[in-house]
């Protein structure tokens, strides 16, 4: 079992590394603000340091984070924070360590490659809206908790370029020919890292951000 050290054990050399609902409610209507638990150690399983053990192979620099469950069932199990995957990426916080292992790889084999083969400059930064949020997912009359809840997903809205252009899942989506190629291109890679890929296509609450997370078997819109 991996102990209470092992955050700091997890400190590699570098690698050159929300808006998908609504809080869920308490009995009196009121947004169920996460009160956070005492923290248990993570990664007790063999899945979890296989994971953990790609990540070290891959050079990936993060922080193994503590198991910590909240208010209206979220919470966060077996949980890393990227430090680095070789390019500044904004507002991650807690990520599983399978969405963690396959959004740097995306980043590294997808997002980089693509800015310089149809963009013509090297992505110089990711933009995202977050992964963990205690929330439901938008519009679900169930109130069933969205994959954020569980710092199984994360969105991701806008790439910035060597040569200073923004492009933006909101404005690039239907955007410059170059713009949607570029984007389609990241979209389509990330429809074979994880369990649900979705984008403007799928419905108007994504229409300025890319959606994934390691749930479902490959749906992709």
């Amino acid at each position: 079992m991996i102990g209470r050290s092992l955050a700091s054990m997890m400190l590699f050399p570098a690698l050159l590394l929300g808006g998908c609902g609504v809080l869920p409610k308490s009995r009196d209507g009121a947004p169920d603000r996460p009160a956070r638990s005492a923290g248990t150690p993570a990664f007790s399983t063999a899945e979890g340091g296989q994971c953990l053990a790609d990540l070290q192979a891959a050079s990936v620099r993060f922080e193994a984070l503590p198991n910590r469950t909240f208010g209206g069932g979220c919470r966060t199990i077996d949980t890393v924070k990227l430090l680095d995957i070789g390019m500044p990426t904004t507002n991650l916080g807690a990520l599983t360590c399978p969405l963690a292992r396959n959004f740097a790889a995306w980043a590294r084999y997808a997002v980089g490659p693509a800015g310089v083969r149809l963009m013509g400059s090297p992505v110089v930064r990711i933009e995202t809206m977050g992964s963990y949020a205690c929330r439901n997912i938008n519009g679900a009359s169930s109130g069933k908790l969205s994959q954020h809840a569980y710092a199984n997903a994360v969105d991701v809205s806008a790439f910035i370029l060597a040569d200073g252009r923004r492009i933006s899942v909101e404005q690039g989506w239907n955007g410059s020919v170059q713009e949607q190629a570029f984007l389609r291109a990241l979209h389509h890679s990330a429809c074979r890292r994880y369990g649900t890929v979705l984008g403007p296509d799928y419905n108007s609450a994504h229409y300025n951000h890319f959606h994934f997370d390691m749930s479902g078997q490959g749906y992709c819109r």
